[in-house]
């Protein structure tokens, strides 16, 4: 908004209506979710019959007239393992992701040569496919490709099955994308002299890049890493096609719901509420210094 251009009163009412009414619908959902997690009662829903904790604390024990307890989210071991594992997807999927970003940011920003254009477009695919038909796609190739070469040779290839592996690969597939997006942006503001200057200096182009380049672009890649640990953590389309044994937290959540929604599932989305604005904040509080 052009703050020279003069605007009428109905407008600024108008407005600040909108804002208030958009920034209402985003946080509304959220806000009941985590209202509904400290609910005493079986179901996330209206009445309200007071405040209690058990949906994170509680051990599961017997209650006093000989029904089963309830389970909080500490004691929930499925649930947990759950959590470790989405944990783990998202740590490695963050690793190669960030890494795959830097190398092609610097073969995007830094190198010409023929077919560049069509590489770039190549890249940007995975953003323009469905996650439900990305995650069809890798299963029905890598499962193939298990199947003929266990059919073939007898090697087993339980590397390319349904598990944690795949789920890995599937997910760089897209999240790899965004990491260069990033990185390549805060590339491109580089001034290609400070490498040179240390060329003259003494340094090889690697050390060049490890002492002038890579500072540079730390911000960007921490900002990268943010975003691929989040998306890896709360995807579900691709994931969901992908995993084997070892269940996904939002695999499990999906398979918990179809049984009959619990205030413990608010507890986990207020959980993870709280653990992604800690990390958005830590990121921007190291961007702003």
């Amino acid at each position: 908004m052009i703050r020279s251009v003069p605007r009428s009163r109905l407008f600024d009412a108008l407005y600040m209506v909108y804002l208030v009414a958009f920034f209402v619908y985003l946080a509304l959902p959220l806000l009941v979710t985590a209202v509904f997690a400290f609910n005493d009662a079986p179901f996330p829903s209206l009445p309200w019959q007071g405040f209690t904790l058990d949906w994170y604390f509680a051990d599961g024990s017997a209650s006093a007239d000989g029904s089963a307890g309830r389970t909080g989210l500490f004691h929930d071991d499925g649930l947990l393992a759950a959590l470790w594992v989405s944990a783990k997807i998202a740590f490695w999927v963050t690793l190669v992701s960030v890494c795959l970003g830097c190398v092609n940011a610097v073969l995007f920003e830094r190198l010409h040569f023929r077919g560049k254009e069509f590489l770039y477009l190549l890249m940007l695919l995975p953003l323009v496919i469905p996650g439900v038909i990305l995650g069809v796609s890798i299963l029905v190739f890598y499962s193939g490709m298990a199947n003929d070469v266990s059919a073939a040779w007898g090697i087993e290839l339980d590397l390319f099955r349904p598990g944690m592996t795949l789920v890995v690969m599937g997910q760089v597939t897209f999240i790899a994308t965004l990491s260069t997006l990033v990185i390549a942006a805060r590339l491109r503001k580089f001034d290609p002299q400070l490498e040179e200057a240390a060329l003259n200096l003494g340094a090889t182009p690697l050390v060049a890049w490890f002492t002038v380049t890579l500072p540079w672009l730390m911000p960007s890649i921490f900002g990268a890493a943010a975003m691929a640990f989040l998306m890896s953590f709360e995807n579900f389309n691709t994931t969901v096609m992908l995993t084997g044994s070892d269940t996904p937290l939002t695999v499990a959540l999906f398979n918990r719901l179809r049984e009959g929604s619990t205030p413990v599932l608010n507890a986990v989305a207020l959980l993870l509420m709280v653990g992604s604005a800690l990390l958005a904040a830590l990121v921007m509080g190291r961007s702003n210094k």
